[in-house]
């Protein structure tokens, strides 16, 4: 595990405005996923897509300023790789955030990378009751290293907002 992944702090570092007060707690929830993604998958060739997928994956919903924030998100990761990687990686990287809070197994194009960010993503929001296998040293490692720092309670504080205005939908975000 290195002490930071500088792809995650400079893109992070774009959002600092955006993400206020908010900039601690997601920036560990990112770093806590990137570095549980790294740990399932050792493949070098994916660690640069875990990194640009975990930092823009939530963005949404500081940028859009919503829970529903996957297709915010999605199109913040399109607009950077579109800019800054000539399109490289849209598809796979757009994949693993649209699939993210996908609630059974994901079956489909780039299997190894979007299940495994699925699985981090899960660990990592369930408090390591999910681990899918991961090493729960490893995981209260993360903990230690990069702090919840209030993320769940602002989870919990966004999606009861979101619920009481849309209670028809207030979980827009997960896919079965």
């Amino acid at each position: 595990m290195r002490d930071h992944e500088p792809l995650i702090d400079e893109l992070l570092g774009r959002f600092r405005q955006e993400l206020g007060t908010d900039f601690e707690k997601y920036a560990n929830h990112v770093h806590r996923v990137f570095e549980t993604c790294v740990m399932r998958d050792t493949d070098p060739a994916n660690r640069h897509k875990y990194a640009i997928a975990a930092v823009f994956h939530d963005i949404g919903i500081w940028t859009a300023h919503t829970i529903d924030y996957l297709p915010p998100s999605i199109d913040q990761a399109e607009h950077y790789l579109n800019t800054m990687q000539g399109g490289a990686g849209v598809a796979e990287i757009t994949a693993m955030i649209y699939w993210h809070h996908k609630i059974r197994p994901y079956h489909g194009a780039f299997p190894v990378t979007v299940e495994t960010f699925r699985k981090a993503d899960w660990t990592d929001v369930s408090l390591g009751l999910l681990t899918f296998g991961a090493d729960p040293r490893m995981l209260r490692s993360l903990r230690r290293k990069f702090p919840n720092a209030g993320f769940h309670w602002f989870l919990i504080r966004k999606i009861g907002a979101n619920f009481l205005r849309h209670p028809l939908n207030p979980l827009p975000m997960f896919k079965s």
